[in-house]
């Protein structure tokens, strides 16, 4: 919004801004979503006052000031006027009782000012309206109090030397585009550093995700010793079958070939299931070491992070969920092997059964007397 040359800032802070609800009467409705610029503007032609306050390219605040208008401390931050003519009540939030006292100062200075004033009028004869005849344009405002305050004397020197002049000067010029600049840098370094701070803690989070998959990938290797084992005692137990198959009867031989065979079954879908495992612990490593690359090259960008931090919850769900897996698998495991013992005691009995049966039959009296 830019303002008219004759018109120059004497004084200006940051506050929140309210206006009065024009329905109710009693609530605050907020005109700004953030701290804003809240200035005092003088105008050395027309020898009046106006408060203005500008957000991005709308005008929250164009108050002239009259001598009957009176500001009130409500609270230990908040203070309030009425401006009848734009027909409503302003509000006004500091960030310290100190910025509102300041404000209510110099709103009393001004006022006093304006008492001065023999009277609005724009040289014609004619009353001023600073809406109809003065239309405020978006402009940028002053946004620190101190180093505006640190260039000024007393109200009445900077209004005679601003009424005398009508144009700021080339050293007021300086210092307020060097205090305009002096805040984005803080801003900008504010954001910068909470960006390196979240950054860190995603890179924290990546680091603890990365060993819990280097240990649950030594379990599988642990795991897969172990199948190892199941599958050499299968084959001890397999050559024990095929021996007991040269003494045992057909039937006890075929009984024995189909629990074999489940058995073989279910140690191949354990190693399914571990290969399965193992394919999808790469691919959760793999998909790790892409969003590492993209954290370093995309390490000052927001939304990235936040999409990352997402990717980092899925994966740790993912690895839970592996975790849980495997659990399972090793379980099913300890289950087959028991299965597995237990088949070989069976097999046990039933040659011990056989070899009973042989001694038996050998010293059968019937087939001794036909033996003799």
């Amino acid at each position: 919004m830019s303002l008219s040359t004759r018109e120059q800032p004497i004084y200006t802070t940051k506050a929140h801004v309210f206006q009065i609800d024009p329905q109710t009467k009693k609530n605050w409705m907020p005109a700004s979503t953030v701290a804003v610029s809240v200035a005092y503007y003088y105008d050395s032609n027309r020898n009046s006052y106006r408060i203005i306050s500008v957000e991005g390219t709308k005008a929250i605040i164009n108050s002239t000031i009259t001598p009957n208008m009176t500001f009130t401390k409500t609270s230990q931050k908040f203070g309030q006027w009425s401006d009848p003519r734009a027909n409503t009540v302003y509000g006004l939030g500091f960030a310290t009782e100190a910025d509102l006292q300041k404000f209510i100062e110099k709103f009393q200075e001004v006022r006093e000012l304006a008492k001065q004033t023999p009277g609005e009028s724009n040289g014609s004869g004619e009353p001023h309206s600073p809406l109809a005849t003065h239309p405020v344009h978006a402009a940028p405002l002053h946004s620190r109090n101190s180093s505006v305050s640190s260039n000024q004397s007393d109200g009445s020197e900077k209004q005679q030397r601003l009424s005398t002049s009508g144009l700021p000067t080339v050293e007021y010029q300086l210092k307020y585009e060097n205090d305009r600049l002096k805040i984005a840098l803080a801003q900008s370094s504010a954001n910068a550093k909470k960006w390196e701070i979240e950054l860190q803690t995603l890179k924290n989070n990546n680091a603890r995700l990365t060993t819990a998959l280097q240990e649950s990938t030594a379990n599988v290797e642990e795991w897969k010793k172990q199948l190892a084992a199941y599958k050499e005692e299968s084959a001890k137990l397999k050559k024990q079958t095929i021996e007991l198959e040269q003494t045992a009867n057909d039937e006890q031989i075929s009984g024995l070939q189909q629990q074999l065979k489940e058995t073989t079954e279910q140690l191949q879908a354990v190693e399914q299931e571990r290969d399965s495992t193992t394919e999808e612990l790469r691919g959760a490593l793999k998909r790790l070491e892409e969003l590492n690359i993209r954290v370093e090259q995309n390490g000052k960008n927001e939304a990235h992070i936040k999409d990352l931090e997402k990717e980092n919850s899925t994966l740790r769900k993912k690895v839970s969920s592996l975790e849980s897996e495997l659990k399972q698998l090793k379980l099913q495991q300890s289950k087959d092997r028991h299965e597995l013992l237990t088949l070989h005691k069976d097999i046990g009995t039933k040659l011990q059964e056989v070899t009973k049966l042989h001694e038996k039959l050998a010293h059968h009296p019937v087939l001794s007397q036909s033996d003799a």
